[in-house]
């Protein structure tokens, strides 16, 4: 077998390269600041706004769902942790698999926002974007949750969770 010519290895050797650099951008690596600090259930805060919203659509009330509230907590709480707003951190993140994990109801839906002030703006964003609205207003829904977090290592930017659950 012939030795390949240097202009075939110089070739070989930037494909190749560009082709690791590639799969690497590819990857979710999750830089972890400082534990999460403030963080609460904003349950109450949502429930009627969103209850309001469905009601106008003809479909039935949510009632607070105590696993989708933590759920939410802790989603918010693995943002604010991770600094970025995301639905899966790391590599090997399932949302599916998490919310078993968490003894909320499937199917289950998740709703994240950062940035917003309180839990009025924060319903206002999801409202205003069609796919957290069709969450909201999913029929399969009867249970809710939603928490945020804020993290002082990222500035105590707010990060928002909402979780909703098919049964309670």
């Amino acid at each position: 077998m012939p030795f390949p010519s240097s202009q075939n290895r110089r070739t070989f050797l930037t494909a190749a390269t560009l082709l690791a650099l590639g799969g690497l951008a590819g990857c979710n690596t999750t830089s972890v600041l400082a534990p999460p600090g403030d963080g609460s259930d904003e349950t109450e805060a949502t429930l009627g706004l969103i209850n309001n919203l469905r009601k106008a659509r003809g479909l039935s009330p949510l009632s607070r769902d105590p696993a989708a509230a933590s759920a939410a907590l802790s989603q918010a709480g693995r943002m604010a942790k991770a600094g970025k707003m995301a639905h899966l951190i790391g590599i090997t993140d399932s949302f599916g698999a998490r919310m078993k994990s968490q003894s909320v109801s499937l199917p289950a839906a998740e709703n994240i926002a950062v940035g917003q002030a309180d839990a009025q703006k924060a319903y206002l964003a999801w409202l205003n974007s069609p796919k957290h609205l069709e969450n909201m207003l999913g029929p399969g829904y009867s249970g809710l949750g939603v928490a945020v977090m804020r993290n002082p290592a990222s500035g105590n930017r707010p990060y928002w969770a909402m979780v909703l659950s098919s049964g309670i």
